[in-house]
């Protein structure tokens, strides 16, 4: 039976780069796909892996109906076997819907890539959606580490390398970005309650308001 499945992690923990491999697994076996994805780092119309491996894909922009479009592929005599989806978090619920709908309707798999909280510990709009349809929730297997060594759960939000914990939801950017720049960190629990990132850590600048305990005077 086909399946809306939803593999879920951090950021840095190789969802980009097991889409591709799923996308290549299948067409080394004659199957032709649809990749769609939103935001990627590696600009409009792309899916990128931080390893370097790139392909193009559909911009699934704000508004688009993705199961319409995958019928006036087929429609036309294009042929889709499966469907691909990376960085779904940044899709909008009523997409999340089209694309169950793809494989109720269309009877294809469908392969949604993305993460699950935003840098405010708050679910993404779309991942909250397909944590609601999807038939199976797959985590990712490759674990990322936040700077301690523990497992990262976490995605912070950074500046010249301290956490920000305000903004729009979401605003493009990736690890090890230059200075001044947005980026992001996957941190542990504790280092994101703490608003400890690498950066601050090293430089011991730990502020006492954001202790887990009032500072004693």
């Amino acid at each position: 039976m086909p399946e809306l499945v939803f593999f879920s992690g951090t950021m840095d923990c190789g969802k980009s780069t097991l889409a591709l491999q799923i996308g290549h697994n299948r067409s080394a076996r004659g199957l032709q796909g649809v990749i769609f994805t939103r935001d990627d780092r590696a600009g409009e119309g792309k899916l990128s892996s931080r390893l370097g491996l790139v392909t193009d894909a559909v911009e699934a922009d704000e508004g688009m109906d993705v199961y319409a479009h995958l019928v006036d592929q087929i429609s036309r005599g294009g042929r889709v076997d499966y469907v691909i989806v990376d960085e779904a978090q940044f899709l909008a619920p009523v997409q999340i819907d089209q694309l169950a709908r793809v494989v109720d309707d269309l009877g294809l798999d469908v392969f949604a890539f993305g993460i699950t909280t935003d840098f405010r510990t708050k679910l993404f709009p779309g991942s909250q959606r397909l944590i609601e349809l999807a038939d199976r929730i797959e985590a990712l297997q490759v674990e990322a580490l936040c700077w301690c060594g523990a497992r990262a759960t976490h995605n912070a939000r950074t500046v010249d390398g301290e956490m920000v914990v305000e903004g729009a939801q979401v605003v493009v950017g990736d690890v090890n970005r230059q200075a001044g720049e947005v980026g992001y960190e996957v941190l542990c629990r504790r280092h994101h309650r703490r608003r400890m990132t690498a950066g601050t850590a090293r430089a011991g600048t730990l502020s006492p308001d954001v202790l887990p305990v009032a500072a004693e005077g």
